[in-house]
């Protein structure tokens, strides 16, 4: 469970008024001298003997108890809760901290407000849990600098796509497992995967973003654990909800464009979205490209894939199997390049500015057919410039914004890059090996929302690094 911040504790400590507190649970306070007393809740009192001190927000017990601490401890003897769920409670306002002066027993019953009642919709719970996530995310230090981290902490990209954090607190939202609703909540709750048959949270510790559909349907949920290093051995930290795969992330924004972004995770496909780079989704992992993710890219009218996968042994041999699986339903496959061992997220961290990085990557792709557009069309004139890469027999290799394979004629035709749509800059002075001098001709056009980045001085691409001057 993700610690509480201690500078949190310490607001509750001070912002809290213990003297109103009590009070507010039936108990009758008398000013006495800077103190005030009370008959103590927690043994047979005749006389009042629970003294309150206003000025160090502390409470005690004078009595046969001798009880005594802070607001948190008040709440967690008075209510009979955890030391957390006390926390909860005192950073939730919530009105059950109101309840009559007699003596607590240790309590079975919830004192949240709880969002989640019996409900035959398994949908309505999902969004519910979901929206209590999405809240939990935007009040937890610990998730908000995970993904600051990641390059991630952008707030439009947290509410879009309502981005959470699971830190073991759902169970606080729920009725009691010893009520018929409690056990009817969890039951649901553990057949749609949120909870285990344990009845602990199936995505605890974990960011957590969920692929919602344009009914507004939550067809899929992916968690990833924070803590690193942190975790024990063997936990896994890629979490997905039990069954198949179902749905396609950010899928509304592929009809906006003829060219998707195609990632290996979630996290790469954030990367790029956050960098201005909206036509982006993701794969569940290399193997998981999926018949919803084909429908939708047919849907969309989408004519180019960029394959993003991680440059390591897993994610070239996926890309490779996956461009004949979409070159096979007619389309063009491009692969984008990292350097060796790396993927989007990590690229972007360590090339900056990302947008300016991410773009040269993508003007940067290499086509991934066998060197003819032949077996798409067999008038070249009939495709769309920017598909026309290869003719001649040689591979249309996009090199650091050259396209080589191209005639002089279909030079003339290609569209411009979006970038230079914006204010020009100086040309990159680029040396490309060629069998002969190529035409100059603009790039693979990259769909990114304004400003569009910008060419970087001389880039260079190795098979092993990126080398960009600004």
């Amino acid at each position: 469970m993700a610690r509480i911040p201690n500078n949190e504790l310490d607001r509750l400590k001070r912002e809290v008024a213990l003297v109103r507190l009590v009070e507010s649970s039936g108990i009758e306070l008398k000013k006495h001298g800077k103190d005030y007393l009370g008959l103590c809740p927690f043994h047979d009192d005749k006389e009042p003997s629970l003294v309150i001190s206003p000025d160090k927000n502390l409470w005690h017990c004078l009595g046969a108890c001798n009880e005594g601490g802070d607001v948190i401890q008040w709440v967690m003897k008075r209510q009979g809760v955890s030391f957390r769920h006390a926390v909860e409670l005192l950073k939730g306002g919530d009105a059950a901290l109101s309840v009559p002066a007699t003596p607590v027993k240790r309590n079975t019953t919830a004192k949240h407000s709880m969002p989640l009642a019996a409900d035959p919709d398994d949908q309505k719970q999902l969004a519910v849990v979901i929206d209590y996530y999405h809240d939990t995310l935007k009040q937890s230090p610990d998730a908000l600098e995970y993904l600051n981290s990641r390059g991630l902490g952008d707030a439009e990209l947290i509410d879009c796509f309502k981005l959470g954090y699971a830190n073991r607190t759902l169970g606080y939202r729920l009725p009691a497992r010893n009520r018929k609703a409690g056990a009817e909540v969890r039951g649901q709750l553990q057949r749609v995967g949120i909870l285990r048959n344990t009845g602990h949270e199936h995505f605890s510790g974990s960011l957590v973003v969920p692929v919602i559909d344009g009914d507004g349907l939550v067809t899929e949920v992916y968690g990833r654990k924070i803590l690193g290093k942190r975790l024990r051995k063997g936990t896994p930290q890629h979490l997905y909800l039990p069954g198949a795969h179902q749905g396609v992330w950010n899928a509304a924004a592929l009809a906006d464009s003829e060219e998707v972004i195609l990632c290996e995770a979630l996290i790469d496909a954030m990367t790029f979205w956050v960098n201005g780079y909206r036509n982006v989704t993701a794969s569940y992992g290399t193997s998981g490209f999926t018949e919803d993710h084909l429908t939708v890219f047919k849907q969309a009218n989408i004519k180019r894939v960029l394959i993003a996968y991680d440059r390591d042994e897993a994610g070239n041999t996926a890309a490779v199997k996956l461009a004949e699986q979409l070159q096979a339903e007619g389309f063009a496959c491009y692969r984008l390049h990292f350097p060796k061992g790396m993927d989007a997220n990590a690229y972007a961290l360590e090339v900056r500015p990302a947008n300016k990085s991410l773009g040269v990557v993508i003007r940067s792709a290499e086509w991934m057919g066998d060197g003819r557009s032949g077996e798409r069309a067999s008038d070249l004139t009939s495709l769309d410039p920017a598909e026309r890469l290869a003719t001649d027999g040689e591979a249309g290799t996009l090199r650091q914004g050259r396209l080589l394979g191209t005639s002089s004629n279909e030079a003339n035709t290609l569209p411009p890059l979006a970038a230079e749509s914006q204010p020009q800059v100086e040309e990159p002075q680029v040396k490309i090996e060629a069998p002969s001098p190529k035409p100059e001709t603009p790039p693979l056009p990259a769909a990114a929302v304004p400003p569009a980045p910008e060419n970087p001085e001389h880039p260079e691409v190795t098979d092993h690094e990126i080398n960009i001057e600004y």
